[in-house]
């Protein structure tokens, strides 16, 4: 069994994708960003970009019963990996000593110019999928 959970960004209904699912004992989550009421904040802030991509995602996972202590594995995907320290400083700071495998990888541009991170996350949590 499967659930899948939409948070309303603008862009889940036009790619057709869910904010997160999930499938047994995993919570898949897509990409977040550092959207608020469909608007981009904190244009040229990497650490509070991050900060935010990651409250984001942790709605996606708090709709399924989740926390950040339960997720894996992140991905993040950045625009300037020269502002490393300050992504880094943010996902430290919100992962505490969860400590969750993770990569961070510099990418052309994201689907908007202001954006300057999108995290994605992988959460275990047995039966999450059941509930």
């Amino acid at each position: 069994m499967t659930r899948k959970v939409a948070t309303g960004t603008p862009w889940e209904p036009v790619v057709g994708y869910s904010r997160a699912v999930a499938a047994g004992d995993y919570v898949f989550v897509s990409g977040s960003t550092a959207v608020v009421d469909g608007e981009v904040v904190h244009a040229g802030d990497a650490y509070a970009q991050a900060r935010q991509a990651i409250l984001n995602l942790e709605q996606g996972l708090r709709a399924l019963g989740c926390t950040l202590r339960d997720v894996v594995r992140t991905r993040m995907f950045v625009t300037d990996i020269e502002r490393f320290g300050d992504y880094a400083r943010a996902h430290g700071e919100m992962f505490g000593d969860t400590l969750p495998a993770t990569s961070m990888v510099e990418v052309s541009r994201l689907v908007d110019g202001k954006m300057m991170i999108e995290i994605e996350a992988d959460a275990y949590r047995p039966g999450v999928g059941l509930r």
